[in-house]
Protein backbone atom coordinates (compact mmCIF):
# COMPACT_ATOMS: atom_id res chain seq x y z
CA UNK A 1 0.00 0.00 0.00
CA UNK A 2 1.61 3.64 -0.91
CA UNK A 3 2.32 5.59 2.17
CA UNK A 4 0.72 9.16 2.35
CA UNK A 5 1.62 11.89 4.52
CA UNK A 6 -0.79 13.52 7.28
CA UNK A 7 -0.54 16.54 4.88
CA UNK A 8 -1.29 14.51 1.10
CA UNK A 9 -3.60 12.60 3.52
CA UNK A 10 -5.86 15.08 4.18
CA UNK A 11 -5.91 17.06 1.02
CA UNK A 12 -7.27 14.06 -0.93
CA UNK A 13 -10.18 13.66 1.72
CA UNK A 14 -10.37 17.21 0.60
CA UNK A 15 -10.86 16.26 -2.74
CA UNK A 16 -13.26 13.84 -2.37
CA UNK A 17 -15.65 16.54 -0.17
CA UNK A 18 -14.08 20.21 -1.46
CA UNK A 19 -17.90 20.91 -2.35
CA UNK A 20 -18.17 21.14 1.54
CA UNK A 21 -15.09 22.34 2.28
CA UNK A 22 -14.33 19.90 5.23
CA UNK A 23 -11.35 21.53 5.99
CA UNK A 24 -13.35 24.97 7.40
CA UNK A 25 -15.32 22.62 10.12
CA UNK A 26 -13.15 19.53 11.06
CA UNK A 27 -9.45 21.22 11.20
CA UNK A 28 -6.60 21.42 13.91
CA UNK A 29 -7.82 24.46 15.23
CA UNK A 30 -11.29 23.42 16.19
CA UNK A 31 -10.10 20.00 17.30
CA UNK A 32 -7.73 21.74 20.28
CA UNK A 33 -9.87 24.38 21.41
CA UNK A 34 -12.75 21.58 22.10
CA UNK A 35 -9.49 18.94 23.00
CA UNK A 36 -8.29 21.89 25.27
CA UNK A 37 -11.41 22.36 26.87
CA UNK A 38 -13.01 19.12 27.79
CA UNK A 39 -9.50 18.11 28.99
CA UNK A 40 -8.39 21.29 30.80
CA UNK A 41 -7.33 21.42 35.01
CA UNK A 42 -10.76 23.23 34.98
CA UNK A 43 -12.65 20.13 34.34
CA UNK A 44 -10.55 17.88 36.86
CA UNK A 45 -11.07 14.41 35.02
CA UNK A 46 -14.61 14.89 34.80
CA UNK A 47 -15.71 12.42 37.31
CA UNK A 48 -19.00 10.34 38.05
CA UNK A 49 -21.42 12.80 39.98
CA UNK A 50 -18.82 15.75 39.99
CA UNK A 51 -19.82 19.25 39.09
CA UNK A 52 -17.14 19.09 36.76
CA UNK A 53 -18.62 16.39 35.09
CA UNK A 54 -21.99 18.53 34.69
CA UNK A 55 -19.87 21.32 33.08
CA UNK A 56 -18.61 18.89 30.46
CA UNK A 57 -22.06 17.95 29.49
CA UNK A 58 -22.88 22.36 29.49
CA UNK A 59 -20.18 22.73 27.13
CA UNK A 60 -21.34 20.31 24.47
CA UNK A 61 -24.53 20.82 24.76
CA UNK A 62 -23.38 24.19 24.07
CA UNK A 63 -21.50 22.80 20.76
CA UNK A 64 -24.41 20.98 19.78
CA UNK A 65 -26.71 24.28 19.78
CA UNK A 66 -24.65 26.28 17.71
CA UNK A 67 -24.04 23.45 15.63
CA UNK A 68 -27.68 23.49 14.45
CA UNK A 69 -28.69 20.19 16.08
CA UNK A 70 -32.29 19.40 16.65
CA UNK A 71 -32.89 18.46 20.33
CA UNK A 72 -34.33 14.90 20.52
CA UNK A 73 -38.36 14.14 19.79
CA UNK A 74 -40.11 15.35 23.36
CA UNK A 75 -36.50 16.31 25.09
CA UNK A 76 -36.54 19.60 26.99
CA UNK A 77 -32.67 20.33 26.61
CA UNK A 78 -29.88 18.21 25.00
CA UNK A 79 -29.10 16.82 28.20
CA UNK A 80 -30.66 13.62 28.82
CA UNK A 81 -31.00 12.96 31.95
CA UNK A 82 -31.66 10.12 34.03
CA UNK A 83 -30.92 9.14 37.85
CA UNK A 84 -28.95 5.98 39.61
CA UNK A 85 -29.76 4.17 42.72
CA UNK A 86 -27.24 3.73 45.39
CA UNK A 87 -28.60 1.42 48.03
CA UNK A 88 -26.88 0.78 51.75
CA UNK A 89 -28.33 -2.11 53.22
CA UNK A 90 -29.48 -1.48 56.76
CA UNK A 91 -31.19 -4.75 57.93
CA UNK A 92 -31.19 -8.42 56.59
CA UNK A 93 -32.86 -11.72 57.51
CA UNK A 94 -33.08 -15.08 54.89
CA UNK A 95 -34.38 -18.14 56.31
CA UNK A 96 -34.04 -21.24 52.89
CA UNK A 97 -36.04 -24.38 53.56
CA UNK A 98 -36.33 -22.98 57.46
CA UNK A 99 -32.39 -22.77 57.79
CA UNK A 100 -31.40 -19.21 58.76
CA UNK A 101 -29.07 -18.06 56.08
CA UNK A 102 -26.19 -15.87 57.02
CA UNK A 103 -26.92 -12.43 55.37
CA UNK A 104 -23.12 -12.09 54.05
CA UNK A 105 -24.97 -14.92 51.61
CA UNK A 106 -27.71 -13.09 50.59
CA UNK A 107 -27.12 -10.17 47.87
CA UNK A 108 -30.19 -8.28 47.31
CA UNK A 109 -29.72 -5.88 44.05
CA UNK A 110 -33.09 -3.04 44.42
CA UNK A 111 -33.52 -0.07 44.15
CA UNK A 112 -36.61 -0.06 46.64
CA UNK A 113 -35.96 0.41 50.62
CA UNK A 114 -38.27 -2.30 51.59
CA UNK A 115 -38.23 -5.71 50.19
CA UNK A 116 -40.09 -8.70 51.92
CA UNK A 117 -40.68 -12.11 49.98
CA UNK A 118 -41.14 -15.39 50.05
CA UNK A 119 -42.11 -18.31 48.12
CA UNK A 120 -45.72 -17.43 47.31
CA UNK A 121 -44.50 -13.88 45.66
CA UNK A 122 -44.05 -15.22 42.32
CA UNK A 123 -40.45 -14.80 42.24
CA UNK A 124 -39.13 -17.15 39.12
CA UNK A 125 -36.00 -18.69 40.53
CA UNK A 126 -32.57 -20.33 38.80
CA UNK A 127 -29.21 -22.11 39.27
CA UNK A 128 -25.75 -20.61 38.63
CA UNK A 129 -24.20 -24.20 38.40
CA UNK A 130 -20.74 -25.11 39.11
CA UNK A 131 -18.42 -24.52 35.81
CA UNK A 132 -20.64 -21.81 34.53
CA UNK A 133 -19.20 -18.50 32.69
CA UNK A 134 -19.70 -16.37 35.66
CA UNK A 135 -19.07 -12.92 34.68
CA UNK A 136 -21.20 -13.64 31.99
CA UNK A 137 -24.80 -14.83 33.82
CA UNK A 138 -23.94 -12.52 36.74
CA UNK A 139 -24.21 -9.88 34.14
CA UNK A 140 -27.66 -11.79 32.30
CA UNK A 141 -29.04 -11.88 35.76
CA UNK A 142 -28.01 -8.12 36.92
CA UNK A 143 -30.26 -6.53 34.05
CA UNK A 144 -33.03 -9.22 34.25
CA UNK A 145 -36.11 -7.32 33.46
CA UNK A 146 -38.65 -10.07 35.85
CA UNK A 147 -38.03 -10.36 40.03
CA UNK A 148 -36.10 -13.27 40.11
CA UNK A 149 -33.65 -15.72 42.97
CA UNK A 150 -30.70 -17.27 41.03
CA UNK A 151 -28.80 -19.67 43.49
CA UNK A 152 -25.14 -19.40 43.13
CA UNK A 153 -23.29 -22.61 43.44
CA UNK A 154 -20.60 -22.50 46.87
CA UNK A 155 -18.16 -23.17 44.38
CA UNK A 156 -18.36 -19.51 43.51
CA UNK A 157 -18.18 -18.97 47.19
CA UNK A 158 -15.10 -16.51 47.26
CA UNK A 159 -16.44 -14.37 44.06
CA UNK A 160 -19.74 -13.54 45.53
CA UNK A 161 -19.34 -10.62 47.88
CA UNK A 162 -18.25 -9.06 44.97
CA UNK A 163 -21.81 -8.80 43.50
CA UNK A 164 -22.46 -6.43 46.60
CA UNK A 165 -20.72 -3.62 44.58
CA UNK A 166 -23.97 -3.76 41.72
CA UNK A 167 -26.02 -1.93 44.65
CA UNK A 168 -23.01 1.28 44.43
CA UNK A 169 -24.61 2.04 40.98
CA UNK A 170 -28.29 0.86 39.86
CA UNK A 171 -31.02 2.09 37.49
CA UNK A 172 -34.27 2.62 38.82
CA UNK A 173 -36.50 -0.56 38.67
CA UNK A 174 -39.57 -1.97 40.20
CA UNK A 175 -37.68 -5.32 39.57
CA UNK A 176 -36.03 -6.97 42.62
CA UNK A 177 -32.85 -9.49 41.85
CA UNK A 178 -32.21 -11.78 44.60
CA UNK A 179 -28.60 -13.57 44.70
CA UNK A 180 -28.42 -16.67 47.25
CA UNK A 181 -25.19 -18.43 48.03
CA UNK A 182 -26.18 -22.23 48.22
CA UNK A 183 -26.02 -25.73 46.56
CA UNK A 184 -29.82 -25.71 45.55
CA UNK A 185 -33.63 -24.06 44.46
CA UNK A 186 -34.97 -23.57 47.84
CA UNK A 187 -38.94 -24.95 48.15
CA UNK A 188 -39.37 -22.57 50.86
CA UNK A 189 -38.14 -19.25 51.35
CA UNK A 190 -38.13 -16.28 53.44
CA UNK A 191 -35.75 -12.80 52.84
CA UNK A 192 -37.06 -9.28 54.39
CA UNK A 193 -34.29 -6.59 53.77
CA UNK A 194 -34.56 -2.75 54.42
CA UNK A 195 -32.30 0.08 52.75
CA UNK A 196 -31.25 3.29 52.77
CA UNK A 197 -32.02 4.58 49.48
CA UNK A 198 -29.45 7.51 47.57
CA UNK A 199 -30.57 8.53 44.04
CA UNK A 200 -27.90 10.80 42.14
CA UNK A 201 -28.64 12.41 38.92
CA UNK A 202 -26.57 11.65 35.59
CA UNK A 203 -26.56 12.97 31.77
CA UNK A 204 -26.15 11.94 28.29
CA UNK A 205 -25.96 14.65 25.68
CA UNK A 206 -27.30 13.87 22.74
CA UNK A 207 -28.82 16.00 19.59
CA UNK A 208 -30.16 15.03 16.08
CA UNK A 209 -30.22 15.66 12.21
CA UNK A 210 -33.37 14.79 11.19
CA UNK A 211 -33.42 12.71 8.43
CA UNK A 212 -35.05 13.45 4.76
CA UNK A 213 -36.61 10.33 3.40
CA UNK A 214 -35.51 7.53 6.27
CA UNK A 215 -36.41 9.71 9.02
CA UNK A 216 -37.11 6.74 11.12
CA UNK A 217 -33.79 5.15 10.22
CA UNK A 218 -30.70 6.22 12.65
CA UNK A 219 -27.29 6.06 12.83
CA UNK A 220 -25.60 7.38 15.76
CA UNK A 221 -21.95 8.62 16.50
CA UNK A 222 -20.93 8.86 19.94
CA UNK A 223 -17.95 9.04 22.29
CA UNK A 224 -18.13 8.87 26.25
CA UNK A 225 -16.99 12.23 28.07
CA UNK A 226 -16.49 11.26 31.79
CA UNK A 227 -13.09 10.32 32.98
CA UNK A 228 -11.56 9.26 36.37
CA UNK A 229 -11.44 12.42 37.93
CA UNK A 230 -8.53 13.45 40.73
CA UNK A 231 -6.66 10.95 42.68
CA UNK A 232 -3.71 10.84 45.23
CA UNK A 233 -0.80 10.19 43.72
CA UNK A 234 2.03 8.55 45.60
CA UNK A 235 3.34 11.68 47.67
CA UNK A 236 -0.54 12.42 48.65
CA UNK A 237 -0.92 15.21 46.35
CA UNK A 238 -4.02 15.42 43.88
CA UNK A 239 -3.37 14.54 40.26
CA UNK A 240 -5.45 15.36 38.13
CA UNK A 241 -6.67 12.34 35.16
CA UNK A 242 -6.94 14.87 32.26
CA UNK A 243 -8.67 12.05 29.96
CA UNK A 244 -7.48 14.32 26.71
CA UNK A 245 -7.09 10.66 24.45
CA UNK A 246 -9.53 8.68 27.01
CA UNK A 247 -12.05 9.85 25.42
CA UNK A 248 -12.01 13.49 24.91
CA UNK A 249 -10.77 12.61 21.69
CA UNK A 250 -13.55 11.15 20.92
CA UNK A 251 -16.39 13.28 21.74
CA UNK A 252 -14.22 16.16 20.02
CA UNK A 253 -14.81 14.03 17.15
CA UNK A 254 -18.67 13.70 17.58
CA UNK A 255 -19.21 17.35 17.86
CA UNK A 256 -17.08 17.97 14.58
CA UNK A 257 -18.82 15.38 12.72
CA UNK A 258 -22.16 17.49 14.23
CA UNK A 259 -21.11 20.59 12.81
CA UNK A 260 -19.95 18.66 9.29
CA UNK A 261 -22.98 16.91 8.27
CA UNK A 262 -25.58 19.88 9.76
CA UNK A 263 -23.33 22.02 6.84
CA UNK A 264 -23.81 19.34 4.29
CA UNK A 265 -27.59 18.96 5.38
CA UNK A 266 -28.04 15.85 3.03
CA UNK A 267 -28.44 12.97 5.08
CA UNK A 268 -31.06 10.56 4.14
CA UNK A 269 -31.32 8.72 7.63
CA UNK A 270 -31.75 10.86 11.00
CA UNK A 271 -28.25 11.19 12.34
CA UNK A 272 -28.07 10.69 16.24
CA UNK A 273 -25.09 12.52 18.03
CA UNK A 274 -24.25 11.16 21.64
CA UNK A 275 -21.74 11.87 24.61
CA UNK A 276 -22.14 9.64 26.78
CA UNK A 277 -21.56 9.32 30.49
CA UNK A 278 -20.54 6.61 33.04
CA UNK A 279 -18.47 4.88 30.50
CA UNK A 280 -15.65 4.43 33.08
CA UNK A 281 -17.91 3.21 35.49
CA UNK A 282 -20.28 0.68 33.93
CA UNK A 283 -21.65 2.00 30.58
CA UNK A 284 -24.35 3.48 32.14
CA UNK A 285 -25.01 6.66 29.96
CA UNK A 286 -24.61 3.97 26.96
CA UNK A 287 -26.82 1.58 28.51
CA UNK A 288 -29.58 4.43 29.38
CA UNK A 289 -29.69 5.67 26.05
CA UNK A 290 -29.84 2.26 24.16
CA UNK A 291 -32.75 1.50 26.06
CA UNK A 292 -34.36 4.14 24.64
CA UNK A 293 -34.63 2.80 20.78
CA UNK A 294 -35.82 -0.03 18.88
CA UNK A 295 -32.60 -1.39 17.80
CA UNK A 296 -34.12 -2.30 14.53
CA UNK A 297 -34.54 1.01 13.61
CA UNK A 298 -30.74 2.17 14.47
CA UNK A 299 -29.07 1.00 11.19
CA UNK A 300 -25.31 1.75 12.57
CA UNK A 301 -23.83 2.99 15.31
CA UNK A 302 -19.95 4.53 14.86
CA UNK A 303 -18.70 4.57 18.73
CA UNK A 304 -14.90 6.86 18.54
CA UNK A 305 -12.57 5.96 21.34
CA UNK A 306 -9.19 7.42 22.06
CA UNK A 307 -7.93 8.51 18.32
CA UNK A 308 -5.61 10.96 19.60
CA UNK A 309 -2.57 8.31 18.87
CA UNK A 310 -0.93 6.79 15.94
CA UNK A 311 -2.18 3.27 15.86
CA UNK A 312 0.32 0.39 15.65
CA UNK A 313 -0.04 0.99 11.66
CA UNK A 314 0.46 4.45 11.77
CA UNK A 315 -0.92 7.73 11.14
CA UNK A 316 -3.06 6.88 7.97
CA UNK A 317 -4.80 4.09 9.91
CA UNK A 318 -7.39 3.27 12.88
CA UNK A 319 -9.35 -0.28 13.66
CA UNK A 320 -12.67 -1.38 14.42
CA UNK A 321 -13.86 -3.40 16.92
CA UNK A 322 -16.07 -6.23 16.22
CA UNK A 323 -14.88 -5.78 12.79
CA UNK A 324 -15.46 -9.38 11.79
CA UNK A 325 -19.01 -9.83 13.31
CA UNK A 326 -20.45 -7.20 10.56
CA UNK A 327 -19.38 -6.05 6.95
CA UNK A 328 -20.01 -2.71 8.04
CA UNK A 329 -15.89 -2.50 8.46
CA UNK A 330 -15.56 -3.54 4.37
CA UNK A 331 -18.26 -0.62 3.27
CA UNK A 332 -16.11 1.93 5.49
CA UNK A 333 -13.10 0.94 3.24
CA UNK A 334 -15.11 0.99 0.23
CA UNK A 335 -15.98 4.66 0.86
CA UNK A 336 -12.38 5.66 1.42
CA UNK A 337 -10.95 4.57 -1.56
CA UNK A 338 -8.08 6.20 -2.52
CA UNK A 339 -7.71 8.17 0.18
CA UNK A 340 -4.73 5.56 1.54
CA UNK A 341 -6.39 5.37 4.78
CA UNK A 342 -7.10 1.98 6.13
CA UNK A 343 -9.59 0.63 9.03
CA UNK A 344 -7.99 -2.63 9.99
CA UNK A 345 -9.79 -5.36 12.02
CA UNK A 346 -9.11 -5.25 16.37
CA UNK A 347 -5.61 -6.15 16.48
CA UNK A 348 -6.63 -6.77 20.44
CA UNK A 349 -8.78 -9.48 20.48
CA UNK A 350 -7.86 -11.34 23.64
CA UNK A 351 -8.92 -8.06 25.43
CA UNK A 352 -12.79 -8.39 23.98
CA UNK A 353 -13.13 -4.71 23.29
CA UNK A 354 -16.08 -5.32 21.51
CA UNK A 355 -18.01 -5.41 24.23
CA UNK A 356 -16.05 -3.12 26.70
CA UNK A 357 -16.96 0.37 25.17
CA UNK A 358 -19.97 2.20 24.73
CA UNK A 359 -21.36 0.60 21.43
CA UNK A 360 -21.69 -2.89 23.32
CA UNK A 361 -25.58 -2.40 24.52
CA UNK A 362 -26.44 -1.87 20.72
CA UNK A 363 -24.31 -4.60 19.77
CA UNK A 364 -25.54 -6.97 21.92
CA UNK A 365 -29.07 -6.48 20.46
CA UNK A 366 -28.03 -7.16 16.77
CA UNK A 367 -27.00 -3.25 15.67
CA UNK A 368 -24.38 -3.20 13.69
CA UNK A 369 -22.28 -1.18 16.54
CA UNK A 370 -18.30 -0.47 16.62
CA UNK A 371 -15.95 1.21 18.07
CA UNK A 372 -13.15 2.93 16.28
CA UNK A 373 -9.97 3.31 17.78
CA UNK A 374 -6.13 3.67 17.15
CA UNK A 375 -5.08 3.02 21.07
CA UNK A 376 -2.48 0.74 21.06
CA UNK A 377 -4.25 -1.17 23.81
CA UNK A 378 -1.07 -3.35 24.70
CA UNK A 379 1.42 -0.31 24.91
CA UNK A 380 -0.43 3.28 25.31
CA UNK A 381 2.02 4.96 27.38
CA UNK A 382 -0.63 7.17 28.27
CA UNK A 383 -3.69 5.09 29.30
CA UNK A 384 -5.65 5.62 32.03
CA UNK A 385 -2.78 8.08 33.70
CA UNK A 386 -2.35 11.41 34.52
CA UNK A 387 -0.14 12.10 31.17
CA UNK A 388 -2.91 11.67 29.08
CA UNK A 389 -3.05 15.37 28.13
CA UNK A 390 -3.71 17.28 25.28
CA UNK A 391 0.11 17.82 24.63
CA UNK A 392 0.45 13.91 24.38
CA UNK A 393 -1.89 13.74 21.34
CA UNK A 394 -1.08 13.58 17.75
CA UNK A 395 -4.02 16.34 16.92
CA UNK A 396 -3.14 16.43 13.34
CA UNK A 397 -3.27 13.03 12.65
CA UNK A 398 -6.17 12.71 14.87
CA UNK A 399 -8.07 15.43 12.46
CA UNK A 400 -7.51 13.48 9.76
CA UNK A 401 -9.29 10.66 11.54
CA UNK A 402 -12.35 12.09 11.98
CA UNK A 403 -12.54 13.68 8.17
CA UNK A 404 -11.83 9.65 7.59
CA UNK A 405 -14.80 8.94 9.38
CA UNK A 406 -16.85 11.44 7.45
CA UNK A 407 -16.11 10.42 4.34
CA UNK A 408 -16.21 6.53 5.40
CA UNK A 409 -19.52 7.02 6.76
CA UNK A 410 -21.10 9.16 4.12
CA UNK A 411 -23.18 5.42 1.82
CA UNK A 412 -24.65 4.64 5.42
CA UNK A 413 -25.76 8.20 6.04
CA UNK A 414 -27.32 8.79 2.55
CA UNK A 415 -29.34 5.75 3.09
CA UNK A 416 -27.59 3.65 0.28
CA UNK A 417 -26.37 0.94 1.63
CA UNK A 418 -26.63 -1.16 5.73
CA UNK A 419 -24.68 -3.11 7.33
CA UNK A 420 -25.38 -6.61 7.79
CA UNK A 421 -26.83 -7.17 11.64
CA UNK A 422 -24.25 -8.54 14.17
CA UNK A 423 -25.38 -12.37 14.62
CA UNK A 424 -27.01 -12.98 18.42
CA UNK A 425 -25.41 -16.32 19.21
CA UNK A 426 -22.06 -14.49 18.58
CA UNK A 427 -23.06 -11.55 20.70
CA UNK A 428 -23.53 -13.66 23.99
Amino acid sequence: MRKFTVAGLLMTITSFLCAQDINSIINVQEARRIENKLASDEMRGRALYSPELDKAADFIASEFKNAGLQLPPDAKSFRQEFSMISAKQLTLTATIDHATIDPKNVIVITSQPHVKIDQSSGYETAMLKAGSDYRAEVTKWIGYKKNVIIVVDTSFAKRFTRLASAKSNMFKSDNNVVFVLGTAIPSQFSIDMTNEITEKKLANVVGILPGKSKKNEYVIFSGHYDHIGVLKNANGADSIFNGANDDAAGTTAVILLAKYFKKLNNNERTIVFVAFTGEESGGFGSRYFSNQYDPATVMAMFNIEMIGTESKWGKNSAYITGYERTDMGTILQKNLEGTGFTFYPDPYPMQNLFFRSDNATLAAQGVPAHTISTSKMDSEPNYHRVSDEVSTLDLDNMTMIIKSVALSSRSIVAGKETPGRVKMEESK
